[in-house]
């Protein structure tokens, strides 16, 4: 459905000096500079798909979507989806896609939220038989008939994100693209909406790119993930990969018997580790030892504390995935094909 290869995109920046001669100076003689806000990027996603496409701020991921929806042109490379070119078939192309800002309506503010979508309707000409379908689909799915004669002006975050959604989808495009759906919502809302966002793509098979900082929508939603970072691609694959490549860091929680024995443990002297390959936490109540299994088996560290004192509870979990993320950007993974 989607296709993206070698897609570059390159931003000129003019480069002022300070003060009032170095404004003139850059308005008669300008000093560029050449950004390159995504290089090189190469990824496909199958029909049906939902895809998680993350990195952290400025990475690029703004600047790929643009490109995706047709916004912005390639500086080089190329981007297909469903056999259109985004920036060059734009009125065909708008016409297979949806798109969701999470910090950005599509609604119109003052309108009820039912004339909103037949305002829609209009706009991308569907037919009065299957807007009905459609709209009942939508409402079963989002819970939209609550606040459907409402205006939008009045709905609160969570009815206008699942309003924005419904509206996305009205015209069933074959591909959807949602930039931070759930950013604000408390738990219950995201949730829901999560849950709605499933069964628009098991129910249609619709194809969604799904930009995100909530790892959770990511874990929930998505088995597969593109990672960038400072525009380039750091990882491309499922999530149990990218967690058995990467999360080799377990976290062995304890609570002793007498907290004052946890003096009696001395964990880097008895691996041989150096400082920061190992990281005790301890609360007053509950101990907290995280380290790289690949460097220390589970079981040397879990048979030492246990030789040492007395626990009354203990348990050891993997890496999550946020943890993970932040292990590889902090780390500066070089990027792979």
């Amino acid at each position: 459905m989607i296709h993206v290869e070698n897609l570059t995109k390159e931003f000129k920046k003019t480069i002022k000096e300070p003060g009032l001669k170095g404004s003139i100076k850059s308005f008669i003689k300008p000093k560029t500079e050449i950004i390159k806000a995504v290089d090189n990027i190469s990824f496909d996603v199958p029909k049906g798909e939902i895809l998680g496409f993350i990195g952290p701020n400025g990475a690029g991921k703004s600047t790929v979507i643009k490109m995706l929806t047709g916004i912005l042109t390639p500086t080089s490379g190329t981007c297909e989806i469903n056999g259109k070119i985004p920036y060059k078939n734009r009125k065909s192309y708008v016409r297979e896609i949806g798109v969701v800002f999470g910090q950005r309506t599509q609604l119109w503010w003052d309108l009820a939220l039912r004339e909103t979508y037949a305002v829609i309707k209009e706009i991308y000409e569907v037919d009065d038989q299957s807007f009905k379908k459609r709209m009942d689909f939508l409402n079963e799915v989002l819970g939209l008939e609550d606040f459907i004669t409402s205006p939008v002006r009045t709905l609160s975050l969570g009815q206008r994100m699942r309003a924005d959604i419904a509206a996305s989808l009205l015209h069933s495009p074959k591909v959807l693209f949602l930039d931070e759906p759930t950013i604000g919502l408390d738990v219950v809302v995201k949730d829901n909406i999560r849950q709605a966002i499933k069964s628009i793509n098991e129910t249609e098979q619709t194809t969604v790119i799904l930009t995100t900082h909530d790892l959770q929508d990511v874990e929930n939603l998505c088995d597969r993930i593109v990672m960038i970072d400072k525009g380039n691609k750091v990882f491309d694959g499922e999530i149990v990969e990218l967690k058995r490549r990467y999360g080799q860091s377990r976290e062995l929680k304890f609570v002793p018997r007498n907290i004052a024995d946890v003096e009696k443990l001395n964990y880097e002297k008895e691996f041989g580790l150096k400082g920061g390959e190992i990281k005790v936490e301890n609360d007053g109540h509950t101990v907290s030892v995280r380290f790289d299994s690949d460097k220390t088996a589970v079981e040397k560290v879990l048979g030492y504390t246990l030789s040492n004192l007395h626990v009354k509870d203990i348990s050891v979990t993997d890496a999550d995935i946020e943890e993970i993320i932040k292990g590889i950007y902090k780390s500066g993974v070089s990027p792979n094909a």
